[in-house]
Formats: structure tokens, sequence, C-alpha cells
């Protein structure tokens, strides 16, 4: 008997383009960068969006890079918007000027997350190595709310901004976020080449934390806020984009399908391209998706713990990039025979260390 097939995705992150006029030095994307000749023509996207539709995914986000180096995005957001999928632009914001809002806006856009690199202005440009960026996101969060658009504030947290979380919140309030996002680095491709100058120590973790709740407390019934913390102070891994091939699936710009968007470090896999392949033959056939979907993958004791459909095993790429074992338990499970080697990074942090930036 064949197993049964999967339940549809909810959400398809559209990695539109690598291009992006910021540099930062946390970024998860490939230290390899798609080119912009290599990237998928818009009729590819406009039929990607098609068969999204027609397998049941209810979301779609467009991401990047910066998405709105692509000419063609008010085309595909009204596309999107016509099969009545939920519209998600993840931008940094420099881009979004008055005629970019416009036509974002006719084509149907249904909300706008806008990064920030820090509170504070000179060291946010430090960071994203774009100078004036900080004034620009900050016109594009007010056009945002003039245009009446729900506005999430990502602030992206490590070691050489942590101490100012209880100003990013103050920064996030101020203009007018339905939801705040404090999101610890996660240490993926150019994160993860930044490491040892980008972990925050445990009193920075334990300072931000309580930031957080507190602001939660006052702010309750006013706005949401997300908290999203580094693995190597956990006890337990998270559900890795809800885990493997479960919630998510990711299109990145050359056209590789894949369940989250580091999948490509992993060996061993052949991702199977849009271009060449059904959204739906994918999801539910591909061996690339069906490898670490579900417990069945998983090593004794691992499969038999309780917590095993909580996070399903924790993070394949973060696994790989601390085992060399894409098939072994997230090193951030303090079970794991590995969870040693979260203390030993940060142990090896060097906040002073001279940071890289995204190419």
């Amino acid at each position: 008997m064949s197993p049964p097939l999967p339940v549809p995705p909810m959400a398809l992150l559209a990695e539109l383009t690598h291009r992006c006029p910021l540099k930062c030095p946390y970024c998860s994307n490939p230290l390899e960068l798609v080119r912009a000749s290599a990237e998928m023509a818009t009729g590819d996207w406009l039929r990607v969006l098609d068969e999204a539709s027609a397998l049941g995914i209810l979301q779609v986000h467009f991401s990047g890079g910066e998405p709105m180096v692509r000419r063609d995005l008010p085309t595909l957001v009204r596309h999107a918007a016509g099969l009545q999928l939920y519209t998600n632009l993840i931008t940094s914001g420099v881009l979004l000027t008055d005629e970019a809002m416009g036509a974002l806006l006719d084509a149907g856009i249904d909300h706008i997350q806008l990064s920030f690199q820090d509170s504070d202005a000179a060291n946010a440009e430090r960071i994203g190595g774009y100078t004036g960026g900080h004034e620009k996101k900050l016109a594009a969060a007010r056009r945002i709310k003039s245009a009446g658009l729900p506005l999430t504030t990502n602030f992206v947290v490590h070691s050489q901004n942590a101490d100012r979380v209880d100003e990013m919140i103050a920064m996030g309030e101020a203009l007018g976020s339905s939801r705040i996002e404090i999101a610890h680095a996660q240490y993926y491709g150019w994160g993860l080449l930044n490491r040892a100058a980008l972990l925050p120590s445990r009193d920075q973790l334990d300072r931000a934390t309580d930031a957080v709740e507190a602001a939660r407390i006052r702010l309750k019934g006013v706005l949401t806020i997300d908290y999203v913390v580094p693995d190597y102070f956990a006890a337990r891994p998270k559900a890795c984009m809800g885990g493997w091939a479960n919630r998510f699936l990711n299109i990145s710009p050359s056209g590789k399908v894949l369940p989250c968007h580091a999948a490509e470090t992993l060996p061993g896999f052949v991702f199977p391209s849009i271009r060449e392949h059904s959204l739906a033959e994918v999801w539910t056939a591909s061996d690339a998706f069906q490898r670490f979907r579900g417990t069945a993958w998983m090593p004794e004791p691992f499969r038999s713990c309780d917590l095993r459909e909580n996070d399903w095993g924790g993070c394949r790429c973060q696994a790989f990039a601390l085992t060399g074992d894409a098939a072994a338990t997230d090193p951030a499970c303090e079970k794991s025979a590995d969870h040693a080697l979260m203390a030993r990074a940060v142990e090896a942090s060097r906040p002073e260390a001279a940071l890289i930036a995204r190419g």
C-alpha cells in the first residue's frame, strides 16, 4: 500500500532574487549567490503561483535578496492576489518609494514585513553596509502605515546590537507596527561564516529575553512580539520550517524547489527544478522532500522521543553544518551526543572579529 499523500503546504517562500543593495553579514542566503541572468523569468513565476494555488497553498511570501529589485514584482503580486493567495512582501524597504508603494497597493499586496539592522542609525548602516539606508527604512514604514497596510517590523539581533532590544521594541511601537519580530541571527550561509563575531553572550541573550518578556506584558492586546532565540543556547531544537517538508516550501531564484532556504548546503540531494517538474510532483513524490519528512528517518532514541513531533528532529542544515551528518539529531537538543558543540561555538565567539560582508 502506498503511503498517504502529505497534506498541502501552508505557505510558499518565493525567493525572487539574491540581488540586494545591503550587505548584511548574517544573511542566510548561500555563499554562492545566483546571478540575475540565472533568475527565473516572469512567466515561470506566474506558473508557480498557479500551481501553488492548485496545490492548496494559502500564502505566498515574496522574498530575496531584495525582491523589489525585480521589476515584475507588482505583476506577481497581482497574479497571486487574483488566485486568492495571501501576499506578504519581505523587504529591506530601501527601494520602497511612493511610486513603488502605489504599484504594490494597486496590485493587491496584503502585508509588508520591513527589516531593520538596529535601532541606532549609524550601527544599522554599518551592519547593512548601506549609507542612508536607515532613514529610507523609516520612510518606508511611514508609507506602509499611510497606505493602511499591516506592518511587521523585523529586527535581526546578534552580539553587535543585542543591548538595544528595548530600543528596537520602542521603535517598532512608534512606527505603528502590528507585529514586531525580535529574531536572533540564525547561523546559515553568511551568518555561519560570521558566527564567531555574531553570537551573543549568555548575558546578552538573557537581557534581550527579559526585555521581550517585559514588553509582551506591557503591550498585550496592543501588538504581537515574536521572539526567535539562537539555537546555541537551547535545550531543545526548534521545529525548523515546521518540520522538513511539512508546512512550507521554498523556491530559489534559479527555480530549485527546496524544503528550506538553506537546503542546498546538504550533500547527496538532487533538488528538483520547477522548470522541469510540477510543484505537486515535487511536494508529493520527490526523494528530496520525502527524505526527512515525518519521523521514520530518525535514529533511536530520538524516534521514540515523546517530543519528536514537536521539533521533528530539529534543523537538518544545522545538523550537517555542525556534525557533517544531515541525518543526525540537531545538536541543539540536549539529548544529542553532539550538544556540546553548541557550547564550544559560544566559547569561541569573538565579537571584536572583523565581519565578512555578504557578497
